[in-house]
């Protein structure tokens, strides 16, 4: 026998999410609807020796979608062979606010689902002085059976288990409103007069069932709001909580990533040194485990940056933010809800991205992950110190401002333009019969409920271990594979003309290692492709090494700098960088020219803001948007940006 089928259903801010999570604990896990690139919240509770699957749906206000998000919810309610299609429906409404919950409990009446209405949030309501009738609204709504709960803080989901346990379905009632059971999705007309007839009933439903004390809304919530969501003081203080979220993010992120980085490498140097030498070994310590080194070193960003979010959202702040952004988003394509998303990808694009899961609107959501890697990450942050450092003088303009420090910040300024007028085009050219409005309702403020933020920071990093993961650690074996062989007597004549050389005998035991794996390097396969692609970087001012670079780093950008190290046989002493800035410095093209000009480091680095090297990236946009179709789009747009970018560059300035 199946387990029986449940549909959880209401709308936002309704305690929905806690309720699953309630019932569901640790046992719940994300997948995707079939067919469509909406993510499908399940899980499983045990109740009498009894399993139960539960299905969390988008929250909608209506069963008449608005966003693809909420068009599952039509989809499956309204065919009953859908596979998804409910063997029971728990309805989550908010008790204090029930005109506008009731809306959609009514269309699912008339879907003749069996039913079990939830009033949540019963503490709001009794605050509110609000008294509802049960036995009434039982009276009113036949067979439905309605339990009273405070999700928050656990209360009345023994009850709720209970009545699912104990369900018995009633002989068929009739319709909440006969005339319109169900109407097509795209009858506006017709739903427009399902709407204003169906508040019509529940208004006079609710005079006979509530009693209703009339006072001003929760004056804390309004006291709060005439700060928070001010038109000059509601950015200033958001400007501020995103200072001291990035803080905390790069301060606490630090230590856990340098902590797990570091381990990897000694991992990989401890294998290396006592495993049998092989093929075997150099896999085990070159491919697999930095592949899965460069997976786990996220996992602090992305925990802590859903943390912070999980506990504004929680508390009823990012509903603010996203009101106030709105208005600025908007004639760019994007949307209130877009703010955050791009504003974490300045710490790393990944959870940036999946931070974009909030925004309702799939455009606008997709517009948002497209963009979001224009964001100049941490990732480019070594980049770029490098190339300053190697082509800008540490000079001061107007007696005080630092010339380095100003290029850094015009790089970010470059990124964060470039997105926006990005987002732009994208708008006009990704078309979409979803209407693009915020509807949005305020809720009140709370204290975080820790259960739920513990199991969103603990999805969000799950989904991004088993999700971008297994494609991050496939590219790196790949690239671990390009890197090492190569044709076997090209590899070997190279090595045996560079033993002739008689400087090559001058040099130390360790500075012969480095020149030799440069050498194999050069002649791998990856090595090939560098000096293959050569003619078609030539107009960006770069030669085959900066080539080889640029493709090892596609494995994460900073990837640039020890891929140059190792080209140049730099020993890494503990001052690579200033090693190899001055052995850059030195290195001249066959005509005597320096092949790291102002023209060249200036044309890397605006090659680096707009150039999607980062496989983590691509992985994430391909398990958000369930496609390889967008991340090779926005891979593609990216690179023709940068190229053009860094080419246009490269002319100005020669």
């Amino acid at each position: 026998m199946h387990a029986m089928k449940i549909a959880l259903l209401g709308n936002p801010n309704t305690g929905k999410s806690t309720v699953f999570n309630l019932l569901t604990g640790l046992r719940q896990h994300v997948g995707n609807f079939p067919g469509v690139t909406v993510d499908k919240k399940e899980g499983e509770f045990n109740f009498n020796n009894h399993t139960y699957s539960i299905v969390d749906f988008p929250g909608t206000y209506s069963i008449y979608p608005r966003s693809k998000d909420e068009e599952v919810v039509y989809k499956v309610l309204s065919n009953p062979s859908h596979r998804d299609y409910p063997d029971l429906a728990i309805v989550v409404v908010d008790a204090s606010n029930l005109e506008r919950n009731l809306f959609l409990f009514t269309q699912i009446y008339d879907l003749k689902i069996p039913t079990i209405l939830v009033l949540n949030m019963s503490d709001l309501a009794n605050k509110k002085g609000n008294k509802i009738d049960l036995e009434q609204l039982k009276e009113v709504f036949k067979g439905v059976v309605i339990v009273e709960t405070n999700a928050r803080v656990g209360l009345g989901v023994t009850r709720l288990k209970e009545a699912v346990d104990t369900f018995q379905k009633a002989t068929e009632h009739e319709s909440f409103l006969p005339a319109f059971s169900i109407v097509a999705m795209d009858d506006l007309e017709n739903q427009s007069k399902e709407a204003e007839a169906r508040y019509s009933k529940i208004r006079k439903i609710l005079e006979k069932t509530t009693v209703e004390k009339v006072q001003e809304r929760d004056s804390f919530s309004s006291r709060l709001d005439k700060i928070l969501v001010h038109p000059i003081l509601g950015y200033l203080i958001f400007t501020i909580v995103l200072f001291v979220l990035f803080q905390f993010i790069y301060v606490f992120a630090a230590l856990p990533m340098d902590l797990i980085d570091g381990s990897f490498a000694s991992l990989s140097e401890w294998m290396s040194n006592s495993l049998p030498k092989g093929l075997f070994s150099d896999l085990l310590s070159q491919g697999i485990v930095p592949g899965i080194g460069g997976i786990i070193v996220f996992v602090p960003q992305i925990a802590l940056l859903f943390l912070f979010l999980s506990i504004l959202e929680e508390s009823g702040y990012l509903a603010r933010v996203v009101f106030i952004m709105d208005r600025l988003m908007r004639p760019l394509g994007l949307n209130g809800k877009s703010v955050v998303p791009l504003l974490s990808s300045v710490a790393c694009a990944i959870p940036g991205i999946m931070a974009a899961r909030t925004i309702s609107s799939w455009k606008e959501r997709l517009v948002t992950i497209l963009v979001a890697p224009l964001m100049s990450c941490s990732a480019r942050i070594p980049v770029y110190t490098l190339l300053i450092a190697l082509v800008i003088p540490p000079k001061m303009v107007l007696g005080f401002i630092n010339l380095q420090g100003l290029v850094l910040f015009a790089l970010y300024g470059l990124g964060l333009i470039s997105a926006l007028l990005m987002a732009t085009v994208l708008n006009f050219f990704i078309k979409t019969k979803e209407k693009s409005f915020l509807l949005l309702e305020l809720p009140s403020y709370k204290a975080p409920r820790w259960g739920n933020v513990g199991l969103n920071v603990l999805e969000k990093v799950k989904v991004f271990i088993l999700g971008a993961g297994k494609v991050i650690l496939a590219i790196s074996i790949i690239l671990w594979a390009l890197a090492t062989f190569g044709p076997a007597d090209r590899m070997a004549n190279a090595v045996t003309e560079l033993k002739k050389d008689g400087h090559f005998q001058t040099l130390t035991q360790e500075e012969q290692h480095h020149r030799i794996a440069s050498e194999k390097l050069a002649n791998s396969y990856i090595g090939i492709i560098g000096k293959g692609i050569e003619p078609v970087i030539q107009p960006l001012g770069y030669d085959w090494k900066i080539g080889i670079s640029l493709i090892t780093s596609f494995a994460a950008r900073e990837v640039f700098v020890g891929s140059l190290a190792t080209i140049y046989a730099v020993h890494d002493d503990g001052e690579e960088n200033k090693t190899l800035i001055n052995r850059l410095r030195d290195e001249k093209r066959e005509d005597g020219t320096k092949v790291y000009s102002l023209a060249t480091g200036v044309s890397l680095m605006v090659f680096y803001v707009y150039a999607m090297q980062c496989m983590a990236t691509l992985a994430v946009v391909k398990r958000e948007t369930k496609s390889w179709k967008w991340p090779l789009f926005q891979m593609a747009f990216m690179g023709i940006l940068a190229y053009l970018g860094a080419m246009l560059t490269y002319t100005i300035l020669s």
